[in-house]
């Protein structure tokens, strides 16, 4: 093989961005796609032309392919830690979709993992390379909003029709330890912290009205406390009726960006000398790439082939489940939680 990064796929279902990412790498090679469904793994291989010899049903046949150096994970994510682990125990580069886990036991098992094998370790907060977040990233670091001081983002998302099977039974995404503030809301919650930083408090109130197949609050409201000089909110609603959106809003002591992953334009309001902010905002044309996974893969290519820190690590990810772990406690419980940022 004359590519540096040999890559293996494990999970077509979701996973089929991350092959598209392999793919558009000048470096990479796929040697092997995976999935157990014999069907999804089929189409899969139709649709980017990859030869049956390249696929497998069983993802021990990728962690025993001495060639292959890099895995992309993207299964259900109660099987996580599980297959990560065995990855790097393989010594395999591993890219996990997120949320990272869904267990404080099992954040800590993939974090212990990563941090023994040696190997690069990527979770994919996506978020982070949705050309509207960044570009929001840029503006907040080149001070042109000022000092931030309050940031806003949500994950509205209908999973009426994604939280039971075809047959009736229920969807992994029906797990009661899938609260969907871990499992879709850890968007948000990764794209405040990657802006401004962990918080150091939580409080929260959840409604169940929406979604009758899962047990789980299916519409949570999080305020967070960042520093005594910035506050925070995340709102994710599972059973919303309306169209798939992360509106996000950063409120700085100069001006204040409005932005989303689904539009292609953002609001940009700057303060004049006088401190008053235009009638109008300054809109900006943004590329629209809600799961921007060629940018994400790139990234983890230049970090592995460069012996770069990886940028969303395993303790990254981490961090972003146990902010959602915390606001569902506080929902739970009805008090101020503090995250506990030890693995």
């Amino acid at each position: 093989m004359d590519k540096k990064l040999i890559v293996g796929n494990i999970g077509m279902m979701f996973g089929m961005a991350h092959v598209e990412g392999a793919l558009a790498c000048e470096d990479a090679e796929i040697a092997l796609i995976c999935d157990c469904n014999e069907e999804t793994l089929r189409k899969a291989g139709e649709k980017y032309n990859i030869p049956v010899e390249k696929q497998c049903t069983d993802y021990h046949d990728i962690i025993n392919n001495p060639d292959i150096n890099v895995v992309s994970v993207a299964i259900p994510d109660q099987q996580h830690r599980q297959v990560v682990c065995e990855l790097l125990a393989a010594g395999k580069h591993v890219l996990c979709e997120k949320p990272l886990a869904l267990t404080r036991e099992d954040i800590a098992a993939i974090c212990k993992a990563a941090d023994e094998s040696g190997c690069k370790f990527m979770v994919g907060q996506i978020c982070r390379f949705t050309p509207a977040f960044v570009k929001a990233k840029q503006i907040i670091e080149a001070g042109t909003i000022g000092e931030v001081y309050f940031v806003e983002s949500e994950y509205a998302h209908d999973y009426m029709k994604i939280v039971e099977n075809k047959d009736g039974s229920a969807h992994w995404r029906a797990d009661p330890k899938r609260h969907g503030v871990v499992g879709g809301g850890c968007h948000a919650v990764d794209l405040i912290r990657w802006l401004v930083g962990d918080p150091i408090e939580v409080f929260a109130y959840g409604t169940h009205k929406m979604l009758p197949k899962v047990d789980y609050d299916d519409a949570t409201i999080a305020i967070m406390k960042f520093s005594e000089d910035c506050m925070g909110k995340v709102f994710v609603s599972t059973g919303c009726k309306r169209d798939y959106t992360m509106r996000t809003v950063i409120y700085g002591t100069k001006g204040t960006i409005i932005c989303d992953n689904t539009s292609p334009t953002m609001q940009l309001f700057v303060a004049d000398e006088e401190g008053v902010a235009p009638e109008k905002p300054e809109i900006i044309d943004i590329e629209l790439n809600n799961h921007n996974a060629i940018a994400e893969f790139a990234v983890f290519a230049d970090e592995i082939l460069n012996n770069k820190p990886v940028s969303t690590s395993a303790i990254e990810g981490a961090k972003t489940v146990e902010v959602c772990l915390a606001i569902v406690e506080a929902a739970e419980t009805g008090k101020i939680v503090k995250p506990n940022y030890n693995f």
